[in-house]
This record gives C-alpha cells, sequence and structure tokens, in this order.
C-alpha cells in the first residue's frame, strides 16, 4: 500500500513540475519573440546545436536536428545568408565543412539570454527569498537526476 501511495505521490509531483514547466516554456517563448522576426525556431535551434559543437560538420548538425543532410543543409543557407553562421573547409578533411557562428550569430544568443534572464528575474522577485532558495535546490537535483543514467537510480 505503502508504494502505491508514493507512486500517487510521484505521480502529481509530476504533473506539478509538468505546469511549472509550461509556466517556465511561456517565459522562453516569449523572450524568444524578439529573435522570431531574424531567424525561425528551427534556425535558432541549429544556432544552439553550433554554439554547443562548434565546427560541427553539416552531418552532424543534421543528426543532432533529427532533420535529413538536404533539410540541413537549406537551413544552413539561410543562416548564412542572414549572417548568422559561416562554413569553412574542416581542419582535417577539407571536403568536409564546419559551422561556426558568426559575431552577430553570438550576439543574437546573447540577446536572446539576456532577456530569458531578464523575464525569469522578474518571476524570480514575486516569490519570496525561501522558495527561490528550495526553487534553485529543486533545479539543481533535477538537473543531476537528469544527467543520471537510469541504471544508477535503480540501483541506488
Amino acid at each position: 500500500m505503502a508504494d502505491h501511495h508514493a507512486s500517487s505521490d510521484v505521480t502529481a509531483q509530476a504533473a506539478a513540475v509538468d505546469s511549472a514547466a509550461e509556466a517556465l516554456l511561456s517565459v522562453w517563448d516569449a523572450a524568444r519573440e524578439g529573435a522570431a522576426d531574424r531567424v525561425s525556431g528551427s534556425q535558432l535551434r541549429a544556432m544552439l546545436v553550433v554554439e554547443e559543437f562548434d565546427g560541427i560538420n553539416l552531418r552532424g548538425l543534421a543528426g543532432s536536428l533529427g532533420m535529413i543532410l538536404s533539410s540541413a543543409s537549406r537551413l544552413c543557407d539561410r543562416l548564412v545568408a542572414a549572417g548568422m553562421l559561416e562554413r569553412f573547409p574542416g581542419r582535417t578533411d577539407r571536403r568536409e565543412i564546419a559551422l561556426h557562428l558568426t559575431t552577430t550569430g553570438h550576439r543574437l544568443l546573447e540577446e536572446l539570454r539576456g532577456e530569458r534572464r531578464r523575464q525569469l528575474r522578474e518571476v524570480l522577485l514575486r516569490m519570496s527569498p525561501p522558495a527561490r532558495l528550495a526553487l534553485l535546490r529543486g533545479l539543481s537535483e533535477f538537473g543531476d537526476a537528469v544527467a543520471r543514467p537510469e541504471s544508477d537510480v535503480l540501483t541506488a
């Protein structure tokens, strides 16, 4: 009976986290509105991948985005035309194309993060200091749990 009650508690907690995630995503979406006139959502995702894996090739980008190579290539063409992305021959294989953000691309991502943080700050200021600390502790542990392999959870 205790296992059923614990399972029910975790299910209710998952619903609460889901609801909070929706609120967080609404803040992120509102912040993204400023970038929407310059890049699409898929272009923004591509920029984030290139930022994380500077020098990634087109095949790697397509795999990371879950798209076919020709679609990723067209996406990159649009980002190059917008001045957000640069293509250079690869260091080890000159036939490969390495992708890099331009200064403009980096600046756009910095602006987006700045706007997100500004909006998040406004929300956090409406919370009590103890609630903010509890949220940060919980999010930190949540991040650790996401990164932990499932096998570690089953043996713990």
